[in-house]
């Protein structure tokens, strides 16, 4: 069974590392992209994005009743 002087066998032995090492890489990426943050960030809504920069301080309450009154005016269009 042996190539070579054992290099057949120690090729396979490598190539099975090779495969578990891979099979628990796409396992590991699988799951990791299903609970990534990012996720969780691009499900937000606009109006949820300006409530959240309005407590975060990026905008002023004046700010935010504006852009509040123009996202609520194209809903109203859309609809």
């Amino acid at each position: 069974m042996y190539y070579e002087g054992g290099m057949f066998m120690g090729g396979m032995h490598l190539l099975w590392w090779v495969f578990w090492v891979a099979l628990i890489v796409v396992i590991v990426y699988a799951f990791r992209g299903g609970r990534s943050g990012d996720t969780e960030a691009a499900r937000e809504t606009p109006q949820q994005v300006l409530k959240r920069r309005l407590a975060s301080g990026e905008i002023t309450p004046g700010e935010y009743e504006e852009r509040k009154a123009l996202l609520d005016r194209d809903d109203s269009r859309k609809a």
